[in-house]
Parts: C-alpha cells; sequence; structure tokens
C-alpha cells in the first residue's frame, strides 16, 4: 500500500512518510491542529522510478557530477527532471492517489483545494534541515492535477538546489527518496513561522513572524514581515516590529494561487494581536516540549483558527565560540535585520538571479533582493550575505545560519545603495552593513585572554560598573550582563558641569561623550544586556565642577535635587543623555536598557516615557525599567507597572535609609544601618511577588545583593537575577548555585514524601 493516512504515522515513519510527513503525523497523533490528509510514501517514488527504468538512469548522470560547476549541474538537473515529468505513471500508483483523494474530498464533504508537498526522507532532520530544496504546490483541486503535482514533487528530488546540498551534507544520492505530503488547504487568512526559542542562541524566546495570506510569501523572502518576540520566561511580548507587508499570496475567485498588492493602509498595519500571539506561544511550548528541541513552525490562521502546517528542528543552534565586534569609527551604509551572527568582508557582487550566481566570487559580498534555493552554491562561496527584503525565517536566513555566513536580511534598499565591487563589512548580529573592510576586534582581546569558565546558574549574575574603562575587567568575570551602568561617575569626571555644556552651546559636544562612555560599555557586553542608569548624583558632588558653583546648598542632598526629579525639571539635560543612547540603539546596540533612578511617583515614570518616545527612541526595541529604592516605588510598583516597564532593579543601599530614616553617611547612626531589617525584606518580597505575577523582570544591585544569606532569600522568592561589583561576582555565582541546588533537592524530597 502506496499511501498513508496522517492519522496513522509518527516520527519513527520517516523512512516511508519523509521528515515532514513524519512530523505532521507526529504532531496530528499528538493533538495539535494538523490539517486533515495523506502522504504518497516514498516506496511509491522507488516503485515509479524502478518500473520506468529511470532509477539506474538517473544515477549514472550523477555520479561523479562537479556540483560546482554551475552549468554542469543545472544541465543534469534539467534533463533528468524531464525525463521524470515526462515519463507515464503506473495505472496502479495512479489509481491510489486519485482513491486516497476521492477518501480525503468525502470526509471534508466536498472537492477540497489541497497543498501538495514534497518530504524527503533526508528532509526535517535535527542535523540538517534540507530547506527550500524541494517543491510545494498550493490550492491543488482535482484528481488529475493532483496526479501531475505528485509527479513534480518526485522530479524535484533533482533540483540543482537539492543534488548540491545532497552532496555538501554527505548524503549520497541513491539513500534519499521522497514522498509527497498531500493535506487539506489551509486558505489563511494570516499565516507564518516561528522559533519556538531563539534560532541561534536557543534562549526561551519564541520568534513569530507573521504576513497577510499565505506563509509562501514570507518564506520566500516576498515581504518583510512582521517580528513579534515573546519572553517564554517572563510570560511577555517584548518586542513588536511591524514589517513593510506590500503584497500577499492567496487564492482568487477561480481557485488560482496568486500575488496580489495590499492598499497603502494595509501595508504597516499590524497583523497578529496579543490574542493571536499567545495562543501560537501556547503551541510553540507544545511543540518544543514534545520534541524536546527547540522547533520551526509553519501556521496559518483561518476564520480565526490556528493550524500547524510543518514542524522541524532548529539546526543552527551552535555553541558560540569566539564573539568579534567592530572597532573604531565606522560608517554605517545600511541597516537590517541581523539573521546570522558573524562579521565578514568582501567585494559587493549584485545579483537579480539564480542565473547571475556564477558572478559571486570566493569571499565576496552577496547582495541580492530575496535569495533562492538555486543560489545556494553562491551562498556557500561569499563571506556574507545582504538581502533587501524578509524577515528571520526567510531563506536568505535559515541558509546562511547553517551554512554559517553572516546575513543581513530585509534592508530595503541594499541592491540600490550598495554598487558592485564596492568593499564593505557586513556585522550580521547586530544588522549593519559599514562602508569599506572596518577593523575587527575578537572579545578574546577584549578580555585579555581570561577564560571565562564557571558555574552556571539559572538566576542571572551580573555585574554593577561605574567606569567604561573597567568594562574589559568586568566582562572577564563571566557575568550575564550589566546589571546597573552607573553614569553619574563618567560625567563627574568631566571638565565641566553638564549644564554648563548646554548652556555654552557645547550640547553635541556633551552628547558625544556619554555616548563614547556608554558604547565602551554596551560593545563590551553585546548582546548581553547593559542597563544604563540616567544621572543620579547629589547637588553636593557637582558642585566642585566647573559651572558647579549655582548647584543648590541642600541640608540634606540624599533627599533632594537628584535622580528622575532632576531631570524631569532639566529636561534638556535628560533627553541629552536619550540621544546618546539612541545613537548606540541606532548602531545596532540594542542590548542597553535605560533605568530611572529615585522614582516616588507614577507620573515620573510616565512622563520619562514621554520624553524618551519624543526624543524618537523606540522602546520596542530595547528595555525600558526603574529602580526600587524608595518604600513609595516598591508600595505602587502595581501602578507603575501599568505606565510600562520590562524590569525593575532593587537599590537597596537607598531603599534601606528610606526605609529606616538613617542617614547612610552619618556615623552617629551607622551601627543600626541594615540592610535585611524585616521591613526592608518586606518591601523586596512585596515587589518581587507583583513583578512575578506581571511578567516584569526583576534584579537587585545594591550591596545587599552580596550577602550570600540574603541572596539565598531572593533566589527562594524568584528575584531573575543579582548585580554585584566585579570582585564580588563569583563568589555571588556561587551562593545562588548552593542555593539552587539546595531548592532543587528540597523539591525533589517533597515529590518523594508524597
Amino acid at each position: 500500500m502506496g499511501i498513508l493516512w496522517l492519522n496513522e504515522i509518527d516520527k519513527n515513519d520517516i523512512p516511508l512518510a519523509g521528515g515532514k510527513g513524519a512530523n505532521l503525523g507526529e504532531l496530528l497523533r499528538n493533538e495539535i491542529p494538523v490539517p486533515n490528509g495523506f502522504v504518497v510514501d516514498s516506496r511509491t517514488f522507488l516503485e515509479f522510478m524502478e518500473a520506468t527504468g529511470i532509477l539506474y538512469q538517473v544515477n549514472d548522470m550523477l555520479r561523479g557530477l562537479d556540483v560546482e560547476d554551475t552549468e554542469k549541474l543545472e544541465e543534469t538537473s534539467k534533463k533528468i527532471r524531464e525525463i521524470i515529468e515526462s515519463s507515464e505513471i503506473p495505472k496502479v500508483i495512479e489509481e491510489e492517489i486519485k482513491a486516497a483523494y476521492r477518501k480525503l474530498c468525502d470526509e471534508e464533504g466536498e472537492e477540497v483545494f489541497v497543498a501538495v508537498r514534497s518530504s524527503a526522507t533526508a528532509e526535517d532532520l535535527p542535523e540538517a534541515s534540507f530547506a527550500g530544496q524541494q517543491e510545494t504546490y498550493l490550492n491543488v483541486r482535482g484528481e488529475n492535477d493532483l496526479v501531475e503535482k505528485v509527479r513534480k514533487c518526485w522530479s524535484s528530488l533533482y533540483t540543482p538546489r537539492a543534488i548540491y546540498y545532497r552532496v555538501h551534507q554527505g548524503f549520497r544520492h541513491d539513500e534519499v527518496s521522497i514522498a509527497v505530503v498531500v493535506q487539506k488547504m489551509v486558505n489563511s487568512e494570516k499565516s507564518g513561522v516561528m522559533f519556538t526559542s531563539h534560532p541561534v542562541t536557543g534562549e526561551r524566546l519564541c520568534i513569530i513572524e507573521a504576513a497577510f495570506g499565505l506563509g509562501e510569501a514570507i518564506v520566500s523572502g516576498a515581504v518583510s514581515p512582521d517580528t513579534y518576540v515573546y519572553d517564554r520566561t517572563g510570560k511577555k511580548l517584548t518586542e513588536i516590529n511591524i514589517g513593510e507587508k506590500k503584497l500577499m499570496i492567496t487564492r482568487d475567485e477561480n481557485g488560482k494561487t496568486v500575488k496580489i498588492d495590499l492598499p497603502p493602509e494595509k501595508v504597516r498595519e499590524r497583523v497578529l494581536n496579543d490574542s493571536e500571539i499567545e495562543e501560537l506561544v501556547k503551541f510553540a511550548e507544545l511543540i518544543e516540549n514534545h520534541y524536546g528541541t527547540p522547533q520551526d513552525v509553519e501556521w496559518g490562521i483561518e476564520k480565526g483558527n490556528v493550524y500547524i502546517l510543518q514542524s522541524r528542528a532548529i539546526t543552527t543552534i551552535k555553541e558560540r565560540k569566539e564573539e568579534k565586534s567592530v572597532k573604531g569609527d565606522v560608517k554605517i551604509l545600511l541597516k537590517g535585520l541581523g539573521a546570522s551572527p558573524g562579521i565578514g568582508t568582501g567585494k559587493v557582487r549584485i545579483i537579480d538571479s539564480e542565473r547571475e550566481i556564477g558572478k559571486v566570487e570566493e569571499g565576496d559580498i552577496l547582495v541580492t533582493t530575496m535569495t533562492t534555493p538555486d543560489m545556494v552554491p553562491a551562498m556557500k562561496r561569499a563571506s556574507a550575505i545582504v538581502t533587501d527584503e524578509g524577515g528571520m525565517t526567510c531563506h536568505a536566513a535559515i541558509v546562511s545560519r547553517e551554512l554559517g555566513v553572516p546575513a543581513v536580511v530585509g534592508t530595503k534598499d541594499a541592491t540600490k545603495i550598495l554598487k558592485d565591487g564596492m568593499v564593505v563589512t557586513v556585522d550580521g548580529e547586530k544588522g549593519l552593513v559599514y562602508e569599506g573592510a572596518v577593523e575587527i576586534e575578537s572579545r578574546d582581546e577584549k578580555v585579555e585572554g581570561v577564560s571565562l569558565g564557571g558555574v552556571i546558574t539559572a538566576t542571572e549574575v551580573k555585574v554593577n560598573i561605574s567606569i567604561p574603562d573597567g568594562a574589559k575587567r568586568a566582562y572577564a568575570t563571566g557575568a550575564d550582563g550589566v546589571g546597573l551602568f552607573r553614569i553619574e561617575h563618567m560625567v563627574l569626571g568631566l571638565p565641566k558641569h553638564p549644564m554648563k555644556y548646554i548652556r555654552d552651546g557645547e550640547i553635541e559636544e556633551y552628547i558625544q561623550k556619554l555616548y563614547e562612555g556608554m558604547k565602551e560599555v554596551a560593545e563590551t557586553f553585546y548582546p548581553k544586556p547593559v542597563w544604563i542608569r540616567t544621572l543620579d548624583a547629589p547637588t553636593d558632588e557637582f558642585r566642585a565642577m566647573e559651572g558647579g558653583e549655582n548647584e543648590p546648598i541642600e541640608a540634606n542632598p540624599m533627599l533632594g535635587f537628584r535622580g528622575i526629579r532632576r531631570d524631569l525639571v532639566e529636561d534638556i539635560h535628560f533627553r541629552a543623555e536619550i540621544r546618546a543612547i539612541k545613537r548606540l540603539v541606532d548602531e545596532g546596540l540594542t542590548n542597553v536598557g535605560i533605568m530611572i533612578p529615585l522614582v516616588t511617583r507614577v507620573d515620573e515614570v510616565k512622563r520619562a516615557r514621554e520624553i524618551i518616545q519624543d526624543e524618537g527612541l523606540d522602546l520596542d526595541r530595547i528595555e525600558f525599567g526603574v529602580m526600587i529604592e524608595t518604600p513609595a516605588a516598591a508600595l505602587i510598583i502595581d501602578e507603575i507597572i501599568e505606565v510600562g516597564i520590562d524590569f525593575i532593579s532593587f537599590g537597596t543601599n537607598d531603599l534601606t535609609q528610606y526605609t529606616l530614616a538613617i542617614d547612610r553617611n552619618n556615623e552617629n547612626v551607622a551601627y543600626m544601618y541594615d540592610e535585611t531589617h524585616p521591613a526592608v525584606m518586606k518591601l523586596i518580597e512585596h515587589v518581587i511577588k507583583v513583578c512575578r505575577e506581571r511578567g516584569v523582570k526583576t534584579s537587585i544591585c545594591g550591596q545587599a545583593g552580596s550577602y550570600p544569606h540574603v541572596v539565598e532569600k531572593l533566589v527562594k522568592l524568584g528575584i531573575d537575577s543579582v548585580s554585584a561589583n566585579p570582585d564580588a561576582v563569583q563568589t555571588v555565582r556561587e551562593t545562588i548555585a548552593r542555593v539552587e541546588k539546595k531548592l532543587i533537592l528540597e523539591g525533589l524530597r517533597g515529590l518523594n514524601a508524597k
């Protein structure tokens, strides 16, 4: 029997159903909403090839073929496909296919449109995706048309790209067969692709790309889709990027698959609402948990119902052995989406189609509107790839990651701005294209060869930084990021008061100094997070600076004109800080976050957000949070979260002095100063509880985070990270590791007791 129904097969049936068919059957049998259908199994293909005498002829034609000879490869592929598509299918096979289609139509109650999809037996495997190597036909209806499309799928086993890919993956041609999946067509109003976890780092970030109509528009790179990033740990949508969806692929009234231009108001319209995203994430987690490994999932939404159309293992998550970044002053020519990490430099080669791939020589930068599967040989030769269109799940992105070639996609204008022969440098992580061959430094150079090995903990251990010059040493601790970057120490080291720069008409010079210091830290730690706390220095510390003679005289500067209250009065200074941070973000350093100090009121957070957005800094691109260092902020955390924050960080030094009414600089009462006072700990516990319920990250950057007994309590409460001074990072990590192990052991003992 050459027909297998999807509800009869599972992941063990790859030899018969191919990778795609076996995965769909596995999902359907586990109650994932997969459209009804069947598989024309791989035995049927081999039976056809042997009955017609084609098999041995094809093997002879492929024996000794040099796949690097593009012209010969294409010529051989064309001949093989012509032979297969002109050979008559044995009647018994043809009737089996037609009978299965009739049964499907009976079950659905009408003559249905179907999707006919190739499913090679060496496809969608954990070690190789074979993405886009064979063909798919949409909106097929009628027995005869179905039989014809099955034969075309069979012949697509021998496209130039498929032959080339098999050779480079180490598969022999005679050990690969092909099945064909036939499913009821989902006429999607919305569709796309999602990675259940980050496709490069493996982080628990579900990345969803979406467009209107059928998903072929995204996979082929015909549109730049919306991108939604959902933090599965924090249970929160953290990033929304609306793409330019100039067209959609759909079924017309005649049943044909067509491309139609979208009206201007639809081009930038958001595709998915929050509830649809949460529904997709639910399926993402079910699928990843079932397979035990991150998945690349195709989906569609028709009449409000979500359908899963394909799932395969992500094959591109690799251990990153060496990180590189650009040095010095650089000119950015293009910005796009960093789709495959790494940095490549070379001469630009613009190609319009696969017919021009011969132009791309070893080490060139391949630039095109969007790559196609037939461009893989050229992609392999390139030192980097740049496209006008596409997102994280387009062909260029998937194949580049698998080949290990840096790639930037969705730049919109690469083929117009870049010129043949010009030298550029492509940063596939930050999504930037620089003019010329820029200087590169490796992360090993930055940390001067220090080993970053050590204990791994679920609770992140970050580092506090006050001076940019200390960034390399701080990075060498192996910290998971910067939980507190205090810029006031950098500002106080400048030749004059920040407001004097502004009054003297030198605001751009001041912004440049802020930018340079911030960049040194952000770039050193990239892509690890760096939370920059906006200026928080008491007035007495400014008075000694040139231009500081007009600082107010305050009896207790710690309770005075400082933090966000000062920045909202002197908002021209706050805007200067934001402009410096915006420059970092515009250069691809989206690992920075903004942290607002000394918050006591909801309207302070609201006004800060307004100013940030007024300066053109998109808060969907970076994290925004507040310091919890006053009892007021701790007690109104619910209302602060409503304004829109991504994280909080406890400043226990100030929180303690404000809670206990103790000046921490007064030696007369210093003996009463206690960060572990029950009142302080109750405030911390309350904030962590509320933030966990609302999906807001929690951290601590005050001195209490370095005390083992406090760390133990914080970990038990569920704090997400602890930020310590560089010399305490290792001790804190070891403490956290012991606490986490203890909690796990106690949990296991509790289970055993039951």
